[in-house]
């Protein structure tokens, strides 16, 4: 298959970065300006030092400033045709709050946040496409494909630097329903096991309980209790990777349709109750509005799919 043709001269390009991108993580800033670059390609000319900040060597963790001058190699882009982000139906009718500096969607278990790993778009790409004319959409933080529920993009630079600064401190709340495995006993627990990330061969990625791993706090509190499963809320303290999933696991709670920590014998029981997928919804986010004091709190409610298996239950 023949490839399409490559930008023929690019240039050195020398860019100062402004106020509005000023917090965002090197290889990003870089994505928006090599449109159609691979990551990988990005990080391979970060590894090489031919991106230069202020003159200077950079990593890709680094964080731009505003009033850097940040000097970008020349890339050739392939113009040959790939996979284009169209409008997901029904996603625009799924917005459960939005104001001029962003926008809160109730995003469907099986949608990436962003294409990557063998997807080709996400929700973000999805946002783009439906809106071609928006001068700014980025996602704010980022959930599971699996799983469903509340998710911020940011309309506006400032309002993401100052969501993620939220999400630093820990001031934003974060409510999950999940299904686990068992009849809880008890009430409240709260989950402090720290949690380690590891690349298996594939490149799977798991987590672990490892002493050695970042810290990780997760409380549980049981809503409902059916005969060999209950209904919890879990309020996330920390935002890792997986953190619910592994220490619902680790607690001898598994969740319900999870197919990497969870428990085959229990997955196949919800199965048989209509369950297929992860149970795992983020049901309430509470934060602050960057504009302002004003708390915005933003719950969305348990897909039908969902709601059908907690009817069985109730029912057996």
């Amino acid at each position: 298959m023949s490839q399409g043709p490559a930008n023929s001269h690019p240039k050195v390009r020398q860019v100062m970065v402004s106020s509005e991108e000023a917090g965002q993580r090197i290889d990003n800033f870089l994505a928006r300006y090599l449109k159609g670059v691979p990551k990988s390609h990005i990080y391979r000319i970060l590894r090489r030092g031919e991106v230069r900040v202020n003159s200077g060597r950079i990593r890709a963790q680094y964080k731009v400033c505003a009033g850097d001058t940040v000097r970008i190699p020349p890339v050739r882009v392939s113009t040959s045709p790939k996979p284009q982000a169209r409008p997901v139906p029904g996603l625009e009718a799924r917005i459960l709050f939005e104001n001029s500096r962003c926008l809160v969607v109730n995003k469907p278990s099986g949608l990436a946040v962003h294409g990557g790993s063998g997807v080709s778009y996400g929700v973000i790409e999805a946002f783009r496409a439906a809106r071609p004319d928006a001068p700014y959409l980025e996602l704010a933080h980022r959930l599971d494909r699996e799983t469903s529920g509340c998710l911020v993009l940011a309309k506006r630079r400032s309002f993401l630097r100052a969501f993620q600064a939220q999400l630093r401190e820990g001031t934003v709340v974060k409510h999950y329903l999940a299904l686990v495995a068992g009849a809880w006993q008890g009430g409240k627990q709260t989950v402090t096991a720290p949690l380690r990330k590891n690349l298996l061969r594939g490149g799977e990625r798991m987590v672990t309980v490892d002493e050695t791993g970042k810290a990780a706090v997760s409380v549980f509190s049981p809503v409902s209790t059916f005969a060999d499963a209950t209904l919890v809320n879990v309020e996330l303290k920390t935002g890792r990777t997986h953190q619910i999933r592994v220490h619902g696991a680790h607690i001898g709670h598994p969740l319900a349709g999870d197919g990497k920590y969870g428990d085959e014998n229990f997955n196949h029981e919800m199965k048989s109750h209509g369950l297929r997928r992860l149970f795992l919804h983020a049901h309430l986010l509470e934060f602050m509005d960057s504009a302002g004091d004003d708390t915005i709190t933003v719950s969305a409610p348990l897909d039908d799919d969902l709601k059908a298996v907690i009817d069985r239950l109730e029912s057996t």
